[in-house]
């Protein structure tokens, strides 16, 4: 499979263009990948286009790509949203990149009431700067034409707020219905599934009340208790199934 890399920004290269990589992207693809005149390659921009090419130039902070090919990928429908408790360590982090491989199409992180890890203003912005950068490197990993949005900051009222046009799905381990039992006809509701997943503590009771109140419908994964870093990456395995996306 050839080496995929991504622009900074949008693209409209048809076949015959040239496309060019620049900053960390170059360094990556001259220095790291260590890429050859000739050499094929795929090129994304995040945001649909998937471009086939060949090196024409190769130098430290310029790769150049003649375009052979380009595609353009619809995005996915319906959207799946993970909804990742601050946590702490890097779990939270493996949740992000772990869900990024596996599909999701936005990823929200959420300052839970039991969650240990806690973000100030200052402590937002840097965050989400992280998972963005997370995102990217691990959806360019996994050749992926669509990046994950990262979204701001959100609470629980304004999760409580999201439910009236999304299908809100709780993971929950003390809940009746499984995940696996759930019909999720894309032809029918096409409104995005948005998976919310605790922090280490789990869910605080009044959040699961407030939650359920505003819509959201509380499922489990199986019979154990999954660690907050595998639980929302496992429940997009699952959706991607049910979805017809693998």
């Amino acid at each position: 499979m050839a080496l995929h890399f991504l622009l900074d920004e949008p693209t409209s290269a048809a076949p015959g263009d040239a496309v060019t990589l620049t900053g960390a992207e170059a360094h990556h693809a001259s220095t790291v990948r260590r890429l050859r005149v000739g050499e094929e390659v795929t090129v994304g921009d995040g945001r649909g286009a998937w471009l086939v090419g060949d090196v024409e130039s190769v130098a430290p902070r310029e790769v150049v790509v003649r375009v052979r090919e380009r595609t353009d990928a619809a995005a996915p429908r319906p959207r799946v949203v993970l909804v990742q408790a601050l946590a702490k360590g890097d779990r939270d982090e493996l949740a992000v990149q772990a869900a990024t491989e596996l599909g999701v199409d936005e990823i929200v992180p959420w300052q839970a009431a039991r969650s240990v890890s806690r973000w100030d203003a200052g402590k937002a912005a840097k965050g989400r700067a992280r998972w963005a950068t997370i995102v990217r490197e691990a959806a360019k990993q996994a050749h992926r034409a669509w990046v994950p949005d990262v979204g701001e900051l959100t609470t629980t009222a304004a999760l409580t707020r999201r439910a009236a046009a999304s299908r809100l799905l709780v993971l929950e381990p003390t809940a009746d219905e499984p995940l696996s039992a759930l019909t999720l006809d894309a032809d029918d509701d096409d409104r995005e599934i948005v998976l919310v997943v605790g922090p280490e503590g789990g869910i605080a009771a009044e959040e699961l009340d407030a939650l359920r109140a505003a819509g959201a419908r509380p499922v489990r994964l199986g019979d154990t208790v999954l660690r907050t870093s595998t639980a929302g990456p496992a429940a997009i395995a699952v959706l991607s199934t049910a979805l017809g996306r693998w």
